[in-house]
């Protein structure tokens, strides 16, 4: 905005900014951040927390808008910047939004899966009785600034959780997406997602993964930013893994949990004669590839169903359960009995 950027610039008045930051990713850039606002001669307040499921709260959101508060901020030119994974940013999110209704904030994403998950779209929220994300909003942010520079510093099995949510918009939406998994998985999680110099057989897979994976997930969602329209592809493999995340905590990361749950609806396509046996392997060898697990002894019979039925509380009384019907392309079912879904079951144990 032109005109706040003139206010800014020619205004006596300093600059001011509110970081929340992930207490880990402040160990690893904490100076820099502070470095760059002291260099550009900006007053600051950097808060860094715990951001983990475990932590994800009201108590921690009354937690920033205390330290907000006590700092002061103009609502309408002081954003609050987020920095840290998923986590952080729904925090950081629903605090903003509480916050004399709505203050603006940025979003900077820290782990590949914030990075083209969380960075998208309004949703923000904490987990209340031990369900996940059952209280939140939607408030977008003002900006989200992406560096791929980040995901160097986390673990490779961050590098494969992040790999599930993209996985899911492959399978549901670009074949080319899935292609490009299969093809330079091991690639991907051996280089961090950072652009390499002398791998021209990858062609930046890096930069072409993370770019389709945010398109379609911008596609799916900004005609459909407050979930007016119940029917979502995304929903791919969120239909089980909320409660098995949460009953199983802290065992499986968040895109470990939609893995899973993926797997298994991999299977129910397949019994219902949407995925041949091909197709079927092609996504668990992709999957494996990715280094994602395919199975999880916590997801029993009686889960899956409890988790159906707590799907069918929030979605208008239908299961709105998205399914692949080929590599790359998918529709959402409303059909599919409970025999088509226990013989599912009962071959992805036996498998």
């Amino acid at each position: 905005d032109p005109q706040q950027i003139e206010l800014a610039t020619t205004s006596k008045r300093k600059l001011r900014r509110f970081i929340v930051i992930d207490e880990v990713v402040d160990k690893l850039y904490g100076s820099k951040v502070r470095e760059y606002f002291e260099e550009n001669n900006v007053q600051h307040k950097i808060l860094a927390l715990p951001t983990t499921e475990e932590t994800k709260s009201m108590d921690l959101v009354l937690n920033i808008l205390h330290e907000v508060q006590e700092f002061g901020l103009d609502r309408r030119t002081e954003p609050i910047i987020a920095i840290g994974g998923g986590v952080c940013l729904d925090i950081v999110g629903l605090a903003a939004s509480l916050y004399r209704r709505r203050t603006p904030y940025i979003r900077v994403p820290t782990t590949l899966l914030s990075y083209v998950d969380a960075s998208v779209g309004a949703k923000n929220g904490v987990n209340f009785l031990q369900c996940k994300n059952k209280l939140g909003g939607y408030t977008p942010p003002v900006a989200s600034f992406l560096d791929r520079s980040f995901i160097q510093s986390i673990s490779r099995r961050h590098i494969s959780n992040g790999l599930g949510e993209i996985l899911k918009m492959a399978l549901m939406k670009h074949k080319g997406l899935f292609d490009l998994l299969k093809n330079h998985g091991k690639h991907l999680l051996d280089t961090k997602f950072q652009s390499c110099n002398g791998f021209a057989d990858h062609r930046d897979a890096a930069l072409q993964t993370t770019r389709i994976a945010i398109e379609t997930m911008l596609e799916e969602l900004a005609p459909n930013l407050w979930e007016d329209d119940l029917d979502r592809l995304v929903d791919f493999g969120h239909l089980i893994s909320p409660e098995l995340e949460m009953r199983v905590l802290p065992s499986l990361m968040h895109g470990e949990a939609v893995n899973i749950d993926m797997a298994f609806m991999t299977y129910v396509a397949h019994a219902r004669g949407l995925l041949d046996a091909e197709e079927k392997e092609q996504i668990l060898q992709c999957m494996r590839g990715l280094e994602l697990p395919v199975w999880h002894k916590g997801c029993s019979w009686a889960l899956i169903q409890r988790a159906l039925q707590e799907r069918l509380k929030h979605s208008g009384g239908q299961p709105r359960m998205p399914l692949p019907t080929g590599l790359g392309v998918a529709e959402i079912f409303n059909d599919t009995s409970e025999e088509t879904l226990e013989r599912a079951y009962k071959l992805w144990v036996k498998d």
